[in-house]
Order: C-alpha cells, then structure tokens, then sequence
C-alpha cells in the first residue's frame, strides 16, 4: 500500500511546527506549567485547599495594600510622561532639528547599558553625600534625603525615563516614517494649521503604534522593580515598596501562599490593564 505523499502546503506546516518546536516546548516547560502549579498553590495551605483563604488574607494585608497602590501609582504617573516625552523627542527628530543624530545617539544609550552601570549613575546623582546634595550644599540650600523620603518615588520614576525613554522614542520615529508625505500636502492645500495635522493626519495613523506602546511602557513599568531593588535593598522608602518587593520578600521567607498570591495578582492587574487599552482602541473604532 503507497503512502498518502504530502502536499507542499503540508509539508511547509510541518516545517514551520518542527522550527517553532523548541520554543513551544520551552514556554510550556519554562511558563505555563509553572503558572498553572502556583496557581494552584495559590488554593492551598501546606495540601490543604482552602480556596480564596490566601486570597483573603494577602489582600487584607497592609504591606500588599500599600505596594499594590505604589506600582498602580507608578504606572500612572510614569507611563502617560514616559508617552508624551518620546513622542515630543520623537516629533522633532523627525523634523529633523539640529544635531539629530547626536541626539538619537544619547536617548539610545541608556539602553545599552548595564542596569547596574544606570544604577551607580544615579546613586552618584542621589546619594546623601551625591552630586544634586553637593550643589545643594554649595547653593545655601538644605540636605534632601533623596532615596529615604517621598521623593524616592520621583527618583525612580525619573529613572525609569531615563532608561526606557529611548526605546519608545526609536519606536516613535518608527510610527512617524510610516506616514505618508501625501496626506500632509493635502492638509497644507486644506489649508490645515499644524494643530490640526496633528489632530486629524499625525495621531489617527500612528494609532495602532501608539497601542503597541502604552503596552509596552506599562510592562516595562512592573519591570522598574529591578532598578528599585539595586538602588534601594530589600525594604526601601516606602513611596517605592512595589508588589514584586512583597514577592521578593516572601520569598525569602519561605511564604509561598502569599508569593502564589502576589504573582497571580500581578499577572491579573497587567492583563486588566492590555484589556482596558485594547477595549479603548476597539471603542475607540467604533467597536469594529
């Protein structure tokens, strides 16, 4: 009996599957079977289920309240400016100002950058006895705790700037280039003034980037935990004591309900947050 021959369509699937093969493996192994077991641990005391009891108690807890309410807080303070200061770098770059390329040069940098490189950098700027205290110091001004008062929480939300603002820039540019120069001359024979080239050509096409984006900064904002930890220790200034330093605290302790608890409420509030930004796109076309 011959074998059915596949057709060339098939075996392009086939290759296609056996190349992706690995990686569909390793994020199984390495992703969704570690998420589904704690989130079972989540429902458990020791073997003991006991169902929304962790649940209960972490969120009735002070410590999580108060980090849960910082990483909210940090993400809506710095996201929308991370968003409106690359889109305004990014707008005049495109322009072409003056010495262009040497500024796409330094919003680039930070990211190549070790974080602990960006880290030494800014505990230099803001240590008790940094640079912003020296002049300070030399201007008749008093001593400002920088990383150990309220405003800890601007110093990392400036740091988070700093070091992403750069990636949302070059894809920025990237959104602007992809516009045509013709819907421009037609808004200049309209007559349109440049508020309204903004408004009605600019934002609509590089709505679908500006999407991508706002995902994006807000990932990378549950990800300032890291320049919060090396910056700051275990238990910072409590303006910057984020959800993953709850995490990471349990941890340590051997907690693991609570860290189950703390990593399927993290999970949860970025899920809540790409949905609400996608329910807005979608409302925002007119449910299309």
């Amino acid at each position: 009996m011959k074998k059915k021959k596949l057709t060339l369509r098939q075996k392009e699937s086939l290759t296609g599957f056996l190349f992706a093969l690995p990686a569909i493996v390793g994020t199984v192994l390495f992703f969704l079977l570690p998420f589904v077991l704690n989130f079972a641990k989540s429902f458990l005391k020791g073997r003991r289920f006991v169902f929304l009891d962790n649940y209960i108690d972490v969120l009735g807890n002070e410590v999580f309240a108060m980090s849960a309410w910082n990483t909210l807080r940090f993400l809506l303070a710095a996201v929308p400016l991370i968003l409106l200061l690359s889109f305004g770098a990014a707008l005049l770059l495109h322009r072409g100002m003056r010495a262009s390329a040497f500024f796409r040069t330094v919003f680039v940098f930070p990211m190549v950058l070790p974080v602990c490189s960006v880290i030494l950098f800014f505990d230099i700027l803001f240590a008790d006895a940094g640079a912003m205290n020296g002049l300070f110091t030399a201007l008749g001004l008093p001593v400002v705790q920088w990383l150990d008062s309220g405003w800890a929480f601007w110093v990392l939300v400036l740091l988070y700037i700093w070091k992403n603002i750069g990636y949302d820039i070059v894809l920025f540019l990237a959104a602007l280039n992809s516009i045509t120069k013709v819907f421009y001359e037609a808004a200049d024979i309209e007559g349109a003034s440049g508020w309204d080239k903004m408004r009605y050509v600019t934002l609509p096409m590089i709505r679908p980037h500006l999407v991508f984006l706002v995902v994006i900064s807000v990932v990378n904002g549950f990800k300032a935990f890291r320049e919060a930890y090396i910056l700051c220790g275990d238990y910072p200034h409590e303006s910057i004591y984020m959800l993953q330093h709850y995490i990471n605290n349990n941890f340590q302790n051997l907690n693991y309900q609570k860290l189950a608890v703390g990593t399927i409420v993290i999970f949860l509030m970025i899920l809540a947050m790409v949905l609400l930004i996608f329910l807005g796109k979608w409302r925002k076309e007119g449910g299309k």
